[in-house]
């Protein structure tokens, strides 16, 4: 690319680079897509970008998205204390949800491990885990995990540690395909992993 476009447009197409499965002639498409757009909708774009970490921030409890300063996933008036899922996402959240066969509580690692791209152990923070284990006297936890490498290590990691607090530990059946998002299953076999997870 070079310089044949001015330098702002190209500051932009390396943004754009660095949103999943957005190669540089997506990228190039999109900014100048974007330029096509009136002021005010660019005006709108920049304030939402600007304002939505701080608008949407994530629990300091579970880790999913709140607004208002509230966790819906966190309200034992609505939630079964008992059951604890572990997930990678605040997006993943969603898309179990959509499912409507889990009421219990979430807690959300942020990362996978993956020492290699510099994710280790320590990230996961499973002080955290033990801790919200204890509390709400969790009688499972749930490892719902994409169906990778990377979930795979996370979740036999999990499992290990969690083994000292004698808490049965299960996991999303394998009828996930292998390297499969959680994003990309449909409802109907995401229900039926979820209904028939297995023992960990």
């Amino acid at each position: 690319m070079a310089q044949k476009y001015p330098e702002e447009l190209l500051s932009l197409i390396a943004h754009l680079k660095k949103l999943p499965g957005v190669g540089t002639r997506t990228a190039e498409r999109f900014s100048f897509e974007v330029l096509s757009w009136p002021q005010d909708e660019l005006e709108t774009l920049s304030k939402i970008l600007n304002t939505i970490r701080a608008k949407i921030p994530p629990c300091p409890e579970c880790g999913c998205l709140t607004n208002a300063g509230a966790c819906r996933f966190c309200d034992l008036t609505l939630r079964d204390p008992s059951q604890l899922c572990i997930l990678a996402s605040a997006r993943d959240v969603f898309a179990i949800e959509e499912t409507k066969m889990y009421r219990g509580l979430y807690h959300v690692v942020e990362h996978l491990l993956s020492p290699l791209d510099g994710r280790h152990a320590h990230q996961l923070k499973v002080e955290r885990i033990d801790e919200r284990i204890a509390k709400n006297r969790v009688r499972e936890v749930i490892l719902a995990f994409d169906s990778t490498l990377e979930g795979d290590t996370t979740a036999l990691y999990l499992k290990n540690h969690l083994s000292a607090s004698n808490v049965p530990v299960t996991r999303l059946a394998f009828g996930l395909p292998v390297g499969s998002q959680l994003e990309s299953i449909d409802g109907g076999t995401l229900s039926r992993a979820l209904k028939g997870r297995q023992s960990f």
